[in-house]
């Protein structure tokens, strides 16, 4: 019989409000969660956090890659499921990933309503979770997120649906789980990983600097001003901004500030394409494309980057993991 560890940090699928009138917070322990899951794999159940994920630091993250790690040393262990919420998911699926040396899987899941709904989405996210853990396929597959009945890599993956129940999509669509069986689609591929970060990811500052109709290059112009160890541009369509931004980019470049161009559209690769501020002015005053990860996940790559050597090589290392 297959073992699954489950790690909980709260999230939607932990939480329930104090009365009708107040907020939800995450309350519910992991050994509540995993109540009820089939007989047909043991399941070990910890507590690593018990928060909402807006409220996650990298501090927080790198406990629960050292609570990971901890339990994937168990010989018996087939797989680990992590209990997370939603709004910050594929930030934490997608850092896990880029340090995870093990080929046993690692599953994220969560919910999008409540525990003390009248029909959680929860129990039945956690137990996909659990089934696509324990399958032998999943092996080599590295961190995956499971939700409403879907598998998705980390590298790619993303929130984008507020409410409704099927709130995740990506890149790599690895497996099914249909009436509780895995269906393999595909094998994602794998980037070499990352060294753990030590202390100093914890107070690593990386910014994502937003691109819009109008926008000026004040905040990033601060930013190059301030101890910041990297920005993301978000910019628009194939990765545009601006003249001003230009400069900003380029004030950066001489600070040894390194900005990763990236794109507010959903889908699709950055690209140098434009002049005029665009793409290539910004590639050509020092900015480096993301490729196809979205602003939050460049966001990670970049603050493992800086915080694990040397900003003289960034642009190389990024280049090989994004």
């Amino acid at each position: 019989m297959p073992t699954v560890h489950v790690l909980a940090t709260g999230g939607t699928i932990s939480s329930r409000s104090a009365d009708s009138s107040s907020g939800a917070n995450a309350t519910d322990s992991a050994a509540t969660l995993v109540q009820g899951i089939n007989e047909q794999t043991s399941v070990r159940s910890s507590d690593v956090l018990t928060t909402l994920s807006f409220l996650l630091t990298f501090a927080d993250l790198r406990r629960l890659k050292q609570a990971v790690d901890q339990a994937l040393a168990d010989e018996e262990c087939t797989g680990v499921v992590i209990t997370h919420g939603t709004d910050t998911m594929e930030e934490t699926a997608f850092f896990l990933d880029l340090v995870h040396t093990s080929d046993k899987p690692v599953v994220l899941t969560g919910a999008q309503r409540t525990a003390d709904s009248s029909t959680p989405d929860g129990p039945m996210n956690l137990t996909d979770a659990v089934v696509t853990a324990a399958h032998p396929a999943m092996r080599g597959c590295g961190v995956l997120v499971c939700f409403a009945g879907k598998v998705y890599a980390a590298r790619g993956v993303r929130k984008t649906q507020t409410w409704e129940l099927d709130a995740f999509t990506g890149d790599t669509l690895v497996a099914r789980v249909v009436r509780g069986q895995l269906q393999p689609l595909a094998v994602p591929r794998r980037r070499p990983a990352l060294p753990t970060p030590d202390e100093r990811f914890d107070t690593t500052r990386v910014e994502i600097v937003p691109c819009f109709l109008g926008a000026t290059a004040h905040i990033m112009h601060h930013l190059v001003d301030q101890p910041t160890d990297g920005i993301v541009l978000a910019g628009t369509g194939i990765g545009n901004a601006g003249p001003d931004f230009v400069d900003a980019v380029h004030r950066a470049a001489k600070a040894s500030i390194p900005v990763v161009l990236s794109t507010r559209v959903a889908w699709g690769p950055v690209f140098p394409v434009y002049a005029s501020g665009g793409g290539v002015d910004l590639v050509d005053a020092g900015a480096i494309a993301s490729g196809e990860l979205s602003a939050p996940q460049a966001r990670i790559l970049t603050a493992l980057l800086v915080a694990t050597g040397p900003a003289t090589d960034f642009a190389n290392r990024f280049l090989l993991h994004a």
